[in-house]
């Protein structure tokens, strides 16, 4: 398994799920972990799937590596299996 490596570059990225829909965007970066502001849409059901359910971070929710597929130039791909 691959590691992925997390930057300030990435704040802006949309963050979109196996399927390509869009689920947030990185809104900031800290000590390599990325925080996702999640789309209203589905923050209930996204917030349960990665856990963050009792979270409340004015940066967002923090991204754990593991749920990371792929980081592109655009876009932060999750892992199908969430």
């Amino acid at each position: 398994m691959s590691t992925v490596q997390i930057t300030d570059d990435d704040i802006g990225k949309a963050v979109v799920n196996a399927e390509g829909d869009n689920v947030g965007i990185v809104s900031a970066v800290r000590y390599g972990t990325a925080y996702v502001d999640p789309d209203p849409g589905i923050k209930t059901r996204l917030t349960a799937a990665l856990g963050w359910d009792d979270i409340d971070d004015e940066d967002g929710y923090p991204l754990q590596e593991r749920a990371i597929a792929t980081i592109t130039d655009d876009q932060i791909r999750l892992r199908s299996d969430l």
